[in-house]
């Protein structure tokens, strides 16, 4: 029976690393610097590459020094099968699936993911660690790419996005973020106050929109969020915003009575300006590995996830969670973060992630 079938060990490999997974944090309120404004630019030398190219490969660099743990996870593995193997075997092949779940990806995205590879070793199209890191990067790109190929956001004016997850995730420091992504593109933005439940969520809010420059809507505390949303959006279409960002509360994904309250919201959106929210964001923690994977599904089935955001990447070795989002669910990733800065939330590329990781 070929290596990829043994779906029980896998099974037991998937469970025994998300036990590792740990505990989320509630987010603080963190005096964090604004997004850093573009230097001057040196003057060009002769042969000097275009700004936006030295800027890509700038981004590049940083988002492989960031991935380095899930790097080390991947690779280590991969090199010592050829120091001790004049070829790969079935049980080398088994040791790489293993490693990949270490790595997050999932037991079904594992076996997807290798069944190719598989295929290749035993027609000997495969001989060395080379070889064998470009037909991964090959087939995680053949699982990425298409999730990725039409992810234009809708031209809406203003457009509406709704952001959700649960507690400790990141979710508001995130939509500062994208606050200052937007209005960086020249656009118009404003924030929206919806989590009214959670102490100190609003204050957090109000210091990113002070931060950003950008507009904000507020409610008293326990005000209802459908209402505040309502507001929200009536007062961006008024005030000609492009686009509004909605923070919504994040209690336990299991809680029946959470999923209805984001349903409510978007009916209230829809009320006040029909067709909206035009984006419904989730925002999930990479730490928790597969436990991300079964929000995203919760999430998803209850209102309709249009597109995710992936945070604390730069600390986590189970950076294999992207692919496995990406296999499980056919709904792209629009940001990965990096960092603390306003700037190190960045547009996730699908070619760039899988190049960063080997």
């Amino acid at each position: 029976m070929s290596w990829f079938k043994k779906k029980d060990k896998a099974e037991k490999a998937q469970k025994a690393n998300e036990d590792k997974n740990p505990e989320q944090e509630a987010p603080e309120v963190k005096a964090e610097e604004p997004a850093a404004q573009p230097e001057e630019a040196a003057p060009a030398e002769e042969d000097a590459p275009p700004a936006s190219s030295r800027q890509e490969a700038g981004f590049g660099a940083k988002l492989k020094d960031k991935l380095a743990k899930t790097r080390d996870v991947l690779n280590t593995p991969i090199e010592d099968f050829f120091i001790t193997k004049t070829e790969l075997t079935e049980d080398s092949l088994e040791e790489l699936e293993e490693t990949l779940i270490t790595a997050d990806m999932g037991v079904n995205t594992v076996m997807d993911l290798m069944e190719p590879i598989t295929e290749k070793v035993n027609k000997k199209q495969i001989t060395n660690s080379k070889e064998l890191r470009a037909a991964l990067t090959d087939a995680m790109l053949d699982l990425i790419k298409p999730v990725h190929e039409n992810k234009e956001l809708p031209n809406k004016k203003p457009l509406v996005i709704m952001v959700v997850g649960v507690n400790g995730v990141g979710k508001t420091t995130t939509i500062g973020k994208l606050a200052a992504n937007f209005k960086k593109q020249g656009k118009k933005v404003m924030l929206v106050a919806g989590d009214t439940f959670r102490a100190a969520a609003v204050e957090q809010l109000e210091i990113w929109a002070q931060r950003t420059g950008v507009q904000i809507v507020r409610h008293r505390d326990n005000s209802d969020p459908a209402a505040v949303a309502y507001d929200g959006v009536a007062a961006a279409e008024a005030r000609g915003m492009d686009v509004v960002i909605i923070d919504t509360a994040g209690r336990l994904h299991t809680q029946v009575n959470l999923m209805e309250e984001l349903k409510k919201i978007r009916r209230s959106c829809h009320k006040s300006l029909p067709g909206s929210p035009h984006e419904t964001w989730l925002v999930i923690d990479a730490n928790t590995g597969q436990n991300a994977v079964s929000q995203a599904k919760l999430f998803h089935e209850a209102i309709g996830v249009t597109g995710m955001v992936l945070t604390k990447v730069d600390g986590t070795a189970k950076g294999g969670i992207v692919v496995s989002i990406c296999h499980d669910m056919d709904v792209p990733i629009r940001y990965i973060g990096l960092g603390e800065k306003a700037e190190d939330l960045r547009e996730f590329e699908a070619r760039e992630f899988i190049k960063a990781l080997f």
